[in-house]
């Protein structure tokens, strides 16, 4: 005859059961070394036969809603549970000598040609990790596979949507140019914002009214010019070697090669016609170049004060702001800063945040609402995954000199992996920074909602950050949060 407490410990085993998640085998994690499901879970946790645990203290036990930590109703999962594996990129930029597209069991070695520079720089796209699915463009070009453009005093080299055509919203151009060397004056269909990464440069232009403008512009220095207002580029000569910047635009399809160049422009008009506009012999015109010069050497610019005094007057608002000399908002883990047109009145279409990460910390999980990001890493080695909706998700890897782009919605952030500093640019298609906070907006939902949807108890809500992070510190470090106002 069978015992009472043989039947007393088959009801306790059937109700565990009942209590567990059904898992559907062709949603089950394949190939992970740990438990990755609730069924794992289970068979992982110390059930004693004696227990008279509760399908509440059952669900606790493998991650789900404690009763003792909140005051909301136990519910049975409808789906497993994430798995808590590490999902750590396979190797360290740099130090691996045999990279393969191998994780724990998934995968295989690489039995043909390879390119190991490029997969010792692309842990993350060689070998994915789990959470990665579905389809994401490419979301990752560096400057270093752009053509260059090489001239006499300079060089310039683009990325635009034949490049990354992720990127439809903006496109950039790396720019360099010696002591004294000039982009010749010209002006385009879209807007020009820059930021100065070496060196100075004398920037000039003049607006629609006839008002002229003449500044130096240094190094974390920005400079931004409207569609269809002509200016200049030339390198000073306070750094000997001339100035390097970045340039970008607030259209994916921009190309360099559709400038309006003053040279091009006299090229292509009978040179009589110049004479009778400017009314002048027509032998003024012998000397002017039969095609653009785009790059080339000259002299050392004057002063700024040395510019012409027009009559009208200068630009209402500076075509140049001062970046560099912004504080920076300092919070465990890093710092960030925020330039838009709130603060440089005269960029109406381009936004941007200057964030440094120190080693372990991260750009926190957030999206921007209505704008593409377009990035430009200065220094370190950074990770990034965009979750696309539907299940679609990719991670990538960046270095100093790799343009990222995430599109508008999607939701993403930016952790350093290395052991030296991050820096990088957010840059964006608007008039004014805007971004979500992924743990902002749970902390401020009501908490039974939050538990319900992520099984967290009251010790981690309490947790959550009222005011944005913006950027989070290592996980063994707090936190510190700063207010919204504090981003301008």
């Amino acid at each position: 005859m069978i015992g009472f407490t043989t039947c007393y410990l088959a009801i306790l085993l059937s109700s565990a059961a009942l209590a567990s998640p059904v898992i559907d085998s062709a949603s089950s994690s394949v190939g992970s070394s740990a438990p990755s499901s609730a069924i794992d879970h289970l068979a992982a946790s110390s059930i004693s036969a004696s227990s008279t645990a509760s399908s509440a203290a059952v669900l606790s036990s493998i991650g789900g809603t404690a009763a003792s930590t909140s005051s909301a109703a136990s519910s049975t999962p409808t789906v497993p549970f994430i798995s808590l594996n590490p999902n750590d990129p396979v190797w360290a930029n740099m130090d691996a000598t045999d990279p393969q597209p191998e994780r724990g069991t998934l995968g295989a070695s690489i039995l043909g040609p390879t390119d190991t520079d490029t997969v010792l720089q692309n842990p993350d796209l060689t070998a994915p990790p789990t959470t990665d699915a579905g389809s994401v463009g490419n979301a990752k070009w560096p400057f270093s596979l752009s053509h260059n453009r090489l001239q006499t005093g300079g060089w310039a080299r683009q990325q635009n949507v034949q490049t990354m055509p992720l990127a439809t919203n903006m496109a950039g151009v790396n720019m360099r140019l010696e002591a004294g060397a000039v982009r010749e004056l010209h002006w385009h269909k879209t807007s020009e914002w820059a930021y100065v990464l070496k060196g100075t440069t004398q920037v000039t232009s003049v607006n629609q009214n006839g008002q002229n403008f003449v500044a130096n512009v240094g190094p974390g220095d920005l400079w931004y010019f409207p569609p269809g207002i002509p200016h200049s580029l030339q390198a000073t000569s306070d750094d000997p070697d001339g100035s390097e910047f970045l340039l970008v635009f607030d259209s994916g399809d921009f190309s360099e090669d559709d400038t309006f160049l003053l040279t091009d422009w006299l090229a292509h008009v009978p040179a009589e016609v110049l004479a009778k506009n400017f009314q002048t012999d027509i032998s003024t015109f012998s000397k002017v170049p039969a095609k653009e010069l785009y790059i080339f050497p000259s002299d050392e610019p004057g002063s700024p004060s040395q510019a012409p005094v027009s009559p009208q007057g200068t630009v209402p608002s500076p075509f140049t702001f001062a970046f560099s000399q912004v504080t920076a908002n300092q919070v465990n883990g890093g710092s960030y800063k925020i330039v838009d047109s709130t603060t440089f009145n005269v960029s109406k279409t381009i936004a941007a945040a200057e964030v440094t990460l120190q080693p372990g910390a991260m750009r926190e999980l957030h999206w921007h609402p209505s704008q593409d990001e377009w990035s430009f890493f200065l220094e370190g080695q950074a990770r990034v995954t965009i979750f696309a909706a539907q299940s679609n998700a990719r991670t990538f890897d960046y270095q100093a000199g790799d343009i990222g782009y995430v599109p508008a919605t999607m939701g993403h952030y930016v952790e350093n992996i290395g052991n030296t500093s991050v820096r990088f640019l957010e840059i964006f298609n608007t008039e004014v920074f805007a971004d979500v906070s992924l743990s902002n907006w749970l902390a401020l939902t009501p908490p039974e909602l939050v538990k319900a949807h992520l099984g967290f108890d009251d010790a981690m809500i309490a947790t959550l950050p009222k005011k944005k992070p913006v950027v989070v510190g290592p996980t063994n470090s707090t936190t510190v949060t700063s207010t919204e106002d504090e981003q301008k």
